[in-house]
């Protein structure tokens, strides 16, 4: 059944991306932005595929680091992330999600037959990774290298190729899945190239520092959380109203569903209670009672 309902901000985790070359600070960056959104580097974990990079910085703080090693499949990714969340960390750093895609472009490679019905056994295993980032309970910020980016252009009748800027290694469209995804220049500058929150869409090239992390956590905050949905749900006095509450927050079904039956339970007992009857002539004076009716 479709039901129509008012819109509105849930609190969010955030999930952000950093791109740039080599040497442009993204690491760095994601752990200023981290501390800033969580306030607590021991709330902090950073997925390592980058040869050790994670702890050139451990002079910032005791945030932890699991290392991926050699193995970069999506599979891989997914259950360092599940052990992150199991850890209750609060921010999550992936360090890059870039190695994840050269393992997937190296075994599409090497896989015999037809290459574009290959992407077939490809394509499953990148969304199932992006689809954990998404649902995760934690922030998320992943990390992608550039690469220098390409196009064809006629020339005196030649095809010539010619850069036109930096582009992301990772597949096509990356940047959809994320709220915000900053730039960083050499400058270690960064610049939004998309930015569902507007905080920074539109504005000059920053340093990112851990007072950004704070500007998007106050965004994140600015909205409907989990124990705002549970007052309503016990303010809630008719089961009409109790079913209206459930349906407009239909991304909260899987959280809330015990709570909708247990009200929905006790309003149904409360509208089955009998009805006692009184007689209003009847005038209380201690543990006496007058009926008003027989005194005329």
């Amino acid at each position: 059944m479709l039901n129509l309902r008012v819109s509105s901000k849930k609190q969010a985790k955030i999930k952000l991306a950093l791109q740039g070359c080599a040497g442009s600070g993204k690491t760095y960056s994601a752990l200023l932005l981290a501390y800033g959104l969580t306030n607590d580097w021991t709330k902090i974990a950073i997925i390592d595929s980058e040869n050790g990079s994670a702890d050139l910085y451990a002079s910032l703080g005791n945030y932890n680091v699991l290392s991926l090693q050699d193995n970069f499949t999506p599979e891989t990714y997914i259950e360092a992330i599940k052990v992150c969340e199991d850890a209750n960390m609060e921010v999550i750093i992936i360090d890059s999600i870039s190695q994840c895609w050269d393992n997937l472009l190296e075994y599409h490679a090497n896989l015999q037959g037809n290459s574009f019905t290959n992407w077939q056994k490809i394509t499953p295993r990148i969304n199932a990774f992006m689809q954990k980032i998404l649902q995760s309970q934690s922030h998320v910020i992943c990390t992608m290298r550039c690469k220098q980016d390409y196009v064809l252009s006629e020339k005196n009748g030649k095809m010539i190729p010619e850069k036109v800027g930096l582009k992301a290694v990772m597949r096509d469209g990356i940047d959809y899945e994320f709220t915000i995804v900053l730039d960083i220049n050499m400058k270690h500058q960064a610049i939004a190239s998309k930015d569902r929150t507007s905080l920074f869409i539109g504005k000059p090239d920053f340093i990112i520092t851990p007072t950004t992390g704070q500007i998007i956590l106050d965004w994140c905050n600015n909205g409907v959380n989990l124990d705002m949905i549970k007052q309503k749900i016990n303010q809630a006095k008719t089961i009409e109203e109790l079913t209206s509450i459930y349906h407009q927050y239909p991304e909260w079904y899987q959280q809330l569903t015990s709570d909708f039956m247990q009200k929905k339970m006790q309003l149904q007992e409360e509208s089955n209670k009998p009805i006692i009857n009184y007689n209003p002539n009847f005038i209380h004076y201690g543990s006496n009672a007058v009926n008003t009716s027989t005194q005329n």
